[in-house]
């Protein structure tokens, strides 16, 4: 078994992994790096789909499934991933190509070809490809979100995608019980951070929320539409928040997927009652009276680049009586990161100063330093491990601490580089 890593190395994104099986391959993900603006999105290393036995996708986010359309502008090989992955991949993948139009190397026909030749599968579900067989595992980050554990000759492979060790509200913890391995990819995002305990960080917003109510503001929270904004309406329904939740944007869309999906969810009578006890916005009319009162907007995009956010900041950033709750990553360039450090929104091409009220609170989908060690503690075997979809500090401090603590073999991998199982 070889492994030729095709992106993700010392960057977070464009993930891609090329596992040779003696002759049968598999291409865990195949995402997207989005540039700063202006800039074209860069893609793992091409490979030729004539030459995949299987692709596997572990979730739907667009930096391990954006890029998957490519393969099929003149292939067919069979993709492989849960039924919510497909679901949330085919929204997310078309909502990029409408943004960036013409700007990636496929387009909706591509898309659909993909779609064709999608298989769904669930967790546990073992399949064989020539000489390899494959699983997935829950992962905890995302719904229908996985863990790839790959079988050949001997050799077990154990690729994380993205992980949430304790899971979420939403989400059941991450499956650990994969047996003994021989090498494990691990996302190193979090790496050198420890994240506030989750429990935290929801009372800390609850009582944000309520302050805000009690001085008759509103409360915008810019969030993802995949998860974080569901986890935020379920966290306030779990509080028994007295006041008006709306939901608007995408995040309604992601909504209906996952009510499809119900044995995804750690508690899906929570998802349903949260998300039942929200008012939906589906229009402009309804988005302007909605702002009649005092009341929570969720809605994308959780950096506030573009999406419905720009409405509702224009309409709720100058007054003091309101609060803004950043509860998503805030990427390098993006106007989230701008209001947070300068405390300002560009407006008609000027910097306006920003007089609601802003805090940011961390709802990290992704597992933190502690938890990453924990897992690979937990892990059994002595792996090789390569640690990717970090920082190159991440990447390299997280390798050289692995081997000073457990005595494992690891390493940070560059792009194009082949190890061997």
């Amino acid at each position: 078994m070889n492994v030729k890593v095709l992106g993700a190395a010392n960057e977070v994104g464009r993930s891609g992994f090329l596992v040779d099986c003696n002759g049968t391959n598999l291409l865990l993900d195949y995402g997207v790096l989005f540039g700063r603006r202006g800039t074209p999105p860069q893609y793992p290393l091409h490979v030729k789909p004539k030459d995949l036995d299987a692709i596997i996708i572990t979730h739907a986010h667009l930096d391990h499934s954006g890029n998957v359309p490519s393969l099929f502008v003149s292939g067919n090989t069979e993709v492989y991933a849960t039924p919510p992955t497909f679901d949330l991949s085919k929204l997310l993948i078309e909502d990029m190509l409408k943004i960036e139009k013409n700007s990636h190397p496929f387009d909706l026909p591509e898309l659909n070809n993909m779609m064709k030749n999608a298989k769904e599968i669930g967790f546990k579900q073992k399949i064989t490809k020539g000489n390899a067989t494959f699983e997935l595992r829950e992962s905890g980050h995302v719904i229908g979100g996985s863990t790839v554990l790959v079988e050949s000759e001997g050799k077990r492979l154990f690729y994380t995608g993205d992980i949430k060790t304790n899971g979420s509200r939403m989400l059941r913890e991450m499956d650990l019980d994969v047996g003994e391995i021989d090498m494990l990819i691990t996302e190193s995002t979090y790496a050198m951070t420890e994240q506030k305990p989750r429990k935290e960080s929801e009372t800390e917003l609850i009582e944000f929320a309520n302050e805000v109510m009690d001085r008759k503001g509103i409360l915008f929270i810019p969030s993802f539409s995949v998860e974080r904004s569901q986890e935020i309406a379920c966290i306030l329904r779990n509080a028994n928040f007295k006041h008006r939740i709306i939901m608007d944007g995408m995040a309604l869309k992601v909504n209906e997927i996952m009510f499809r999906h119900p044995e995804y969810l750690r508690d899906p009578k929570v998802f349903s009652d949260a998300i039942k006890g929200a008012t939906a916005i589906t229009d402009h009319a309804e988005r302007k009276r909605a702002m009649n009162e005092p009341c929570v907007v969720i809605s994308p995009a959780g950096m506030l680049v573009g999406g419905n956010a720009v409405f509702y900041l224009q309409h709720l950033a100058f007054d003091d009586k309101n609060g803004i709750a950043l509860v998503s990553y805030q990427g390098e360039g993006t106007p989230g990161k701008k209001l947070l450090e300068t405390g300002t929104v560009s407006s008609r091409g000027k910097d306006i100063n920003v007089t609601a009220q802003v805090k940011q609170f961390e709802f990290s989908g992704h597992a933190d330093r502690n938890e990453l060690f924990d897992m690979i503690k937990k892990i059994k075997g002595n792996p090789k491990v390569l640690t990717v979809h970090g920082d190159s500090e991440s990447c390299d401090l997280f390798a050289r601490e692995i081997h000073e603590k457990f005595g494992l073999e690891a390493h940070s991998p560059a792009v194009n580089e082949e190890i061997p199982v």
